[in-house]
Order: structure tokens, then C-alpha cells, then sequence
């Protein structure tokens, strides 16, 4: 698994210390690092990665990766080009980091969820995707438990129900929404704490249909979970069948061709304009302003027609393989995608002129669900929500994949991290994604678009930029198939970020904040 990078390992104790040998550190095949540590320099090492002003993006567990007989918990660390994975073994008992990096919570709560894994000292124990009419014991990421359905029970006490938090005083009444809803989107459940209108406490509620897809990969040959990684998230099916494709790549040494990273960039920024085209025309309709929706709601659809006639696929599902793609766009539909960029960029400025010089719009955007800059790296909030609020992290500049070092993104945050921040920035990596599939298309290089992999065992890690933000992809292969697969999308965190932005608004804005974020019930729902 190591290569040799003195100066990635330099970087590495500068955040942990002088005292942990060099030897100790362990580089991974793609940039990551591995340091295992004792539960005696947890803590102290911990608190230092904190005060470096890391951030906790990943915390996750898997069995026998170290010891048959015992759990390993590998904690995920970003500061900025460089990224820790420590790794700290448990028979099952650990202490909580929660209190110190809030986003450990629901990681926390996950690992014990999945593997029975209790931590100590947590200020949150409630289960998180195991509801209450699973029964208890049962934690099915274990290697004891098989994939197949279990006896849910049929009935659950009060008592038993879930623990919401409570907010009291004069005039304070609840009201909740979800988890099943008008429209046809998936669970969710939302728990507002009002006086009239005004929010004073939001708590969510996701994780309402377990799918198991971890689970369901385990065993299996690596070619066969690319299609468990494009079921994630419908509208990340590239993205995560990339992060899912990058970290085998680069764990077996498969050299995916210059032809095929091209094509994939450009399937990504699409998937990037069609996800932000349809959070754009959903503000818009939330507002009650069709004119505006209908222009970006039309161009999303051209979009989806464009995927399927490249792919054959209106979510280009089946393209991205280990390796490179399933198959070449012909010469012929690369020139119509070229002349429907220029059509569409022209379109789309059209549309976002009406509505920036709508003051009705204006005022229903700005300064509605404000996301401070303070919670980014507490949370782990990643994406277009993130460079709204002054965030400046993108995977596809910080931790360059494919082709991304040769054809650099420039995030253009802003920083009042509303509504309005939101659209608008969306709005830029709109015309960046155009301006960047002209370029790859003006440069496509010749040749093959698939190198046959060859399976070897191994870990790694992959990062790559969905169109919410970061998501986050660990492959395990030993014996020639996958031992553990674990994503993670942005979703996961910035689901957290909609309980701080609604804040001191009213009820009628939520449907216009939740949208802006446009956050994944799939993504979350593994």
C-alpha cells in the first residue's frame, strides 16, 4: 500500500506531533494517510488534529481490518491538501469525541447503530438510521449478520418512541412535518419548535428506509458494486460511481485512459448543471415565481435529453467503470453536446437576468436562512452551501482526481450565506461547468476509453465534488472481493446545517431554505 512521500509524511506530523515516528506513518494509494494508534494517544492526538483546525469529515468501522477478533474505527481528518485516517482499534467500547468535534456525532451514532459499538461520554445515544421497530441487538453491518430481511416488530410502546428534543416556555408549540410528505419525495421528518410563525428549534429526522447498501456489497467482485454505487443517490450517479471507480482504480494501480477522463469530467460538470438547475427552478417555484422556474426547469430537461443521448441514460447510469467507461461517444454526438452548451449558456443568462432584476425575488432570497461561516468545519458542511458562507473547500482544487489538476475549478465564494449566496453561487458553477465542457471538448484527446483492471487487494480512499459537495468513498478488497465499502455523501452532513439556518425564520421559508440546500433522503438513507 505505501509509496514513498517524505513530504507528505513531514506534513502529516506537523499536525500530530514530533513525538509519533515518522515510521508510524503509513502512506495510502491515493494521497490519504494511516496512522494507528493506542488508546492511551487518542485523546492527546485527537485534541492536537483539533486545534490544527482539522476537520473531522469520516468516522467509520469494519471488522478484522486489523484483528479478527476486533472492531477498527478510522477517523477521517481533512486540513487542507492533506488527509489522516486514524486508526483506532475497540472490542467494542470507545470513548466519544463528540463533545470536541461535533460532527462525530451522527458518525458515532452510525458505528453504533451498524456494529454495536458504544462511546462513551456521547451527548447524543439515540439511534440514528435504526428505527424503533428494529429489534434490539440487532446491528446489521456486523460479518455475523447475513443479508437478508429481519423480523421487525410489529408494535412499539410509547415509552419506546423516538426522544425529540423538547422546547418549553409561554406560547411554544410543535409542529410536525414528515415523515411522509405531499409530494413524492422520500421520508423525512421535520420537527419545528414555533411561537406563531417564528422557528425557534428545528430537529430532522432522516434514515427512514435502511437499504443496507454496504451491506449488500460486501462479498461481492469489485466490478459488480459499481451499480451498488450508482443507487446511492439517483442524481449523484456519476459521482459516486467515480469515487467508488477512483478508489479501486488507484488501489489495484489501473491507469484509466487520458480519452476516458475527459469523458468522465464532462458527465460530472453535467450531472453538476442539471442538479443545479433543478434547486435554482425549486427556489423559484417555492416563491411563487414561475417565469424564472420555467427557464431553468426547461433547460435541466434539455440537459437530461443530452445525458440520455450521450449514454443512453438520462442519469448516465451504466458509463462509469473500473477502468475507465463502458463505451466511447461517437465523434458526431460530442459536436451536438458542444453546440447545446453554447445554446444553453446563452438561455441560461437569460433566465438569470429576469430573476436577479426581480426585487420580489430578491427579497423573499436575501437574507432568508443565513448558514454561518462558524459551523463549515464543526459540521463538515461541504459544497455550493459551504462556499455561500465564505467556504473556499472543493475537492476537485484541494484534492485534484482525473483530469481536475489540468482543468482547475475557481470556486467564487460569497459570504452573507443565504438563499440568495446559494442560488448565486450556484449560478456561477453553472457557467464554470459550460465554460469547462467547451474546453474538454475543443482538447479531446484520441485513444481508448478503458483499461481491463486487474483485481488486487488493498485499501484507499476517494474524494470527489458531487454537486452538494464533498462526498467521501473507502474501499477494503481482500481476497480478490470487497471486505468494506463505505460512502459518504455530503448530504449526510449538510442535512445538520438546515437546523442552524432556520433559525429565527418562519415556517413559510422552509420549503425555500430546504431547497436551496437540495440535500439527498437517498444519499443519507444507506
Amino acid at each position: 500500500m505505501a509509496t514513498d512521500d517524505s513530504s507528505g509524511i513531514m506534513a502529516v506530523q506537523g499536525l500530530v506531533g514530533p513525538e509519533i515516528a515518522a515510521s508510524r506513518i503509513t502512506p495510502g494509494c491515493n494521497g490519504e494517510y494511516y496512522l494507528h494508534v493506542g488508546e492511551t494517544e487518542f485523546g492527546p492526538l485527537v485534541t492536537s488534529l483539533a486545534l490544527h483546525k482539522c476537520a473531522l469529515i469520516g468516522l467509520f468501522c469494519t471488522e478484522g481490518f486489523v484483528s479478527a477478533s476486533r472492531f477498527s474505527l478510522l477517523y477521517v481528518f481533512e486540513y487542507k491538501a492533506t488527509v489522516l485516517i486514524l486508526v483506532r482499534n475497540t472490542g467494542g467500547v470507545a470513548t466519544s469525541v463528540a463533545r470536541l468535534l461535533p460532527s462525530a456525532s451522527w458518525f458515532e451514532r452510525e458505528c453504533r447503530d451498524g456494529f454495536g459499538i458504544e462511546f462513551d461520554g456521547a451527548f447524543d445515544e439515540r439511534r440514528l438510521f435504526l428505527h424503533e421497530t428494529y429489534p434490539e441487538g440487532f446491528h446489521p453491518l456486523l460479518k455475523s449478520v447475513r443479508n437478508e430481511p429481519v423480523a421487525m416488530r410489529s408494535a412499539v410502546d410509547p415509552a419506546e418512541e423516538y426522544p425529540f428534543r423538547k422546547v418549553t416556555g409561554v406560547g411554544i408549540y410543535q409542529v410536525p412535518v414528515g415523515p411522509v410528505h405531499a409530494g413524492i419525495i422520500e421520508p423525512g421528518h421535520f420537527r419545528f419548535s414555533v411561537i406563531g410563525e417564528k422557528i425557534f428549534n428545528l430537529e430532522i429526522r432522516m434514515f427512514y428506509k435502511h437499504r443496507g447498501i454496504e451491506k449488500l456489497a460486501e462479498g461481492k467482485r469489485p466490478q459488480e458494486v459499481v451499480h451498488i454505487a450508482e443507487a446511492v443517490s439517483g442524481d449523484e450517479t456519476v459521482a459516486n460511481a467515480t469515487a467508488y471507480c477512483c478508489a479501486v482504480e488507484k488501489c489495484t494501480g489501473t491507469a484509466v485512459p487520458d480519452r476516458a477522463w475527459y469523458l468522465r469530467t464532462i458527465l460530472l460538470e453535467l450531472e453538476r448543471i442539471g442538479s443545479h438547475l433543478g434547486d435554482q427552478a425549486g427556489m423559484l417555484i417555492d416563491i411563487a415565481f414561475p417565469l424564472g422556474a420555467n427557464q431553468f426547469a426547461v433547460i435541466r430537461e434539455d440537459v437530461f435529453r443530452m445525458n440520455a443521448l450521450l449514454t443512453g441514460s438520462r442519469f448516465m447510469r451504466g458509463m462509469v467503470e473500473i477502468g475507465g467507461l463502458s463505451k466511447d461517444i461517437r465523434k458526431e454526438q460530442l459536436e451536438e453536446l458542444g453546440t447545446f452548451v453554447r445554446q444553453a449558456r446563452k438561455r441560461y443568462r437569460v433566465g438569470l437576468k429576469i430573476v436577479l432584476s426581480t426585487s420580489s425575488v430578491l427579497d423573499r432570497f436575501a437574507p432568508t436562512g443565513i448558514i454561518r461561516k462558524s459551523l463549515l468545519r464543526p459540521l463538515n458542511i461541504t459544497g455550493p452551501a459551504a462556499r455561500a458562507s465564505g467556504g473556499r473547500v472543493d475537492v476537485r482544487v484541494t484534492h485534484p482526481y482525473g483530469i481536475y489538476d489540468r482543468c482547475v475549478p475557481a470556486p467564487k465564494p460569497l459570504h452573507d450565506g443565504d438563499v440568495l449566496s446559494r442560488f448565486t453561487v450556484k449560478a456561477s458553477e453553472i457557467l464554470d461547468s459550460l465554460d469547462m465542457i467547451e474546453r474538454l471538448l475543443a482538447s479531446m484527446p484520441d485513444g481508448p476509453v478503458k483499461t481491463e483492471p486487474v483485481v488486487k487487494d488493498g485499501y484507499t480512499l476517494a474524494l470527489v465534488e458531487s454537486a452538494r459537495g464533498q462526498n467521501l468513498c473507502w474501499v477494503w478488497i481482500r481476497n480478490g472481493v470487497v471486505e468494506r465499502y463505505k460512502i459518504r455523501t455530503a448530504s449526510f452532513c449538510n442535512w445538520q446545517a438546515i437546523e442552524h439556518a432556520l433559525q429565527g425564520e418562519i415556517v413559510p421559508d422552509f420549503p425555500l431554505i430546504n431547497k436551496s440546500l437540495n440535500l439527498s433522503y437517498a444519499g443519507t438513507d444507506l
